[in-house]
């Protein structure tokens, strides 16, 4: 369900968002839609499509990819492009965050614009007398569905301390302390949606129960209670399917995951519908493509450049495996910057590499999907970006020539496309249960798991070719038995750990799990990345150490002095005592 025809009520939740507290004369006014008209079934369905609206409307700092906070905010990726643009995230990968930084409060008002919605549509449903009850059903668990993703993005955010406001809050500007914390409330609208949705539905787009499913599991993972995902995560591998009916599984070629061609395909559990539409070609990451003008892929605006130590993490020994004691930072290196000849960086051909390099980072020398090579114009600023490219979300030659996708689609110079964004993925499901096993000493059930990603990955799809050879020394084994990580359990979790930074990398996952596995691990991992960082781009040298008790971003200062003090004076917002 690409959700792209009926976008143009995105004008009515504007009406239904900022009516005014009092009557005008008793009289609706003109260019609205009365609330009168939408209850009914049709209304609700409306409302209901307009709350899903919400995924893809916006900006590049409340973007469900979480490019910004999950990525570049956790290692995966540099800010790119050059020092002035965006100079608001300068603050943010160089971890000197400020809570009036714009970013943060475009985030936290896309939370709340999305519950705002997904609120007016259930006060509009409970006031519908004809209604078929499996359509009502049916739209109660998507709307629940909704609401608890976006919380969800907000306590991953700013942590679960956030005024909770839902369906019974019927003021126009709702005032509500953040003092409780809202993990159950959140958990209360997936059960809901659990008990609600079905197992397909009539558009892939739309959640299922078996999406339900995972996002509970991943919120509870997110909260810390691996004991209560870890049988939701085992049922949803076992006997999960897809909206469309397709059962789970991964997918032979991973760029299938990426792919306008592909979408909603066996691996997707929950995917944000996109169409090369203006506003509906994912917006929020419309300037994360290669800079550069004529035959680059985008042209604008290159933001989003990996990391050089995620570039090398790809390294492996002589036996295909990952390198667990971080040699991988030592030279050789899997690319580096050149001063002459034809490029600006050249590939190593002889060290081996994990093939999801090719898949998650743009190398020069290695083919760029069907682009070709990439061109030095493709990296707008190499002193302050680095040598790498973004890649995973960035459309194909082919796509962009069968018009699904376009250079200029958003505001007339900004690129997207119609590849979907999968914000739960079988293949993160999997990792996720096998950090359970991993947790619960089950060290061969959890190698289990990563053996079968690391199995898909090796497979010959895989392998990005040049002029008839592997563009590069591919090299990639599963785990044996005699490996230490069958019997000791430390060495196990770091291996799923690894596995995950690998395989989900430059999808907006990084810093989550950093914060999630602890605030001393996610000290430690964030400064060891500053400090190799720094051997390549000069700025990583006024880079701070994120503080361990920071696991959670600011709240916006804009908001806290908006919302102001109750009655009693005390302030109905308080910024978590990390960032006092």
């Amino acid at each position: 369900m690409k959700l792209t025809k009926i976008f143009f009520l995105t004008f009515l939740a504007g009406v239904l968002l900022n009516s005014c507290g009092e009557d005008f004369l008793y009289k609706a006014p003109q260019g609205s839609i009365d609330q009168d008209a939408l209850t009914n079934e049709t209304g609700v369905d409306l409302l209901t499509t307009t709350a899903y609206a919400n995924l893809t409307e916006n900006g590049w700092g409340a973007s469900p990819s979480n490019w910004t906070f999950g990525s570049m905010y956790g290692g995966d990726a540099n800010k790119g492009s050059d020092a002035n643009d965006q100079a608001v995230l300068n603050e943010m990968e160089m971890y000197n965050l400020l809570p009036t930084n714009s970013y943060i409060s475009d985030k936290y008002n896309w939370v709340y614009r999305g519950a705002k919605r997904v609120n007016i549509a259930l006060q509009t449903m409970a006031n519908v007398e004809e209604i078929s009850e499996t359509f009502k059903k049916k739209r109660n668990g998507e709307l629940h569905f909704l609401r608890a993703m976006f919380y969800f993005e907000g306590i991953r955010v700013f942590g679960p301390y956030l005024p909770w406001v839902d369906e019974t809050n019927t003021d126009n500007d709702p005032k509500v302390h953040n003092d409780i914390d809202i993990y159950s409330n959140v958990l209360a609208d997936i059960d809901i949606a659990i008990s609600d949705l079905p197992p397909t539905q009539d558009a892939p787009g739309r959640a299922n129960l078996w999406a339900a499913k995972a996002l509970k599991a991943k919120i509870l993972m997110h909260k810390g209670d691996l004991a209560a995902a870890k049988p939701i995560l085992k049922d949803v591998i076992d006997n999960g399917v897809t909206s469309n009916g397709l059962k789970y599984g991964l997918e032979d070629d991973m760029n299938a995951n990426f792919d306008s061609y592909r979408d909603n395909g066996k691996e997707s559990i929950f995917a944000i519908q996109f169409s090369a539409e203006d506003d509906n070609a994912n917006s929020g990451m419309s300037i994360a493509y290669p800079h550069g003008g004529a035959g680059a892929p985008g042209g604008c605006c290159g933001f989003f450049q990996p990391s050089q130590e995620l570039a090398n993490s790809y390294k492996v020994g002589a036996d295909g495996l990952p390198l667990l004691d971080y040699s991988y930072r030592n030279e050789p290196y899997v690319s580096e910057r050149t001063d002459g000849g034809t490029y600006i960086a050249t590939t190593n051909k002889v060290v081996p590499v994990d093939p999801r390099i090719d898949l998650a980072i743009g190398r020069f020398e290695v083919p760029y999907k069907d682009w070709g090579v990439p061109q030095n114009n493709w990296v707008r600023d190499v002193a302050n970006g680095g040598i790498y490219l973004p890649k995973k979300h960035v459309y194909t030659k082919s796509e962009l020539d069968a018009g699904l996708a376009s250079g200029g689609i958003h505001d007339g110079w900004a690129p997207g496309s119609a590849i979907n964004l999968q914000y739960l993925s079988y293949r993160d499901i999997i990792l996720l249960y096998a950090e359970c096993l991993a947790n619960d000493g089950d060290l061969a059930g959890a190698m289990g798991q990563v053996n079968r990603i690391r199995t898909r990955a090796g497979l010959e799809v895989n392998i990005i070719m040049k002029d008839g050879v592997p563009a590069a020394n591919y090299q990639i084994a599963t785990y044996p038995a005699s490996h230490a990580a069958f019997t000791d359990k430390a060495v196990c979790i770091e291996v799923v750990r690894m596995e995950r930074k690998l395989e989900l990398a430059m999808e907006g996952q990084r810093w989550f799990d950093l914060s999630r596995w602890g605030g001393d691990y996610m000290s430690k991992k964030l400064g060891e990345y500053v400090n190799f960082e720094g051997n390549f781009l000069a700025k990583f040298a006024v880079a701070t150490v994120l503080n361990s008790a920071k696991t959670m971003f600011p709240l916006p200062e804009g908001q806290i002095q908006t919302m102001g003090n109750d009655e009693n004076g005390s302030p109905y917002l308080v910024q978590p005592a990390p960032w006092k």
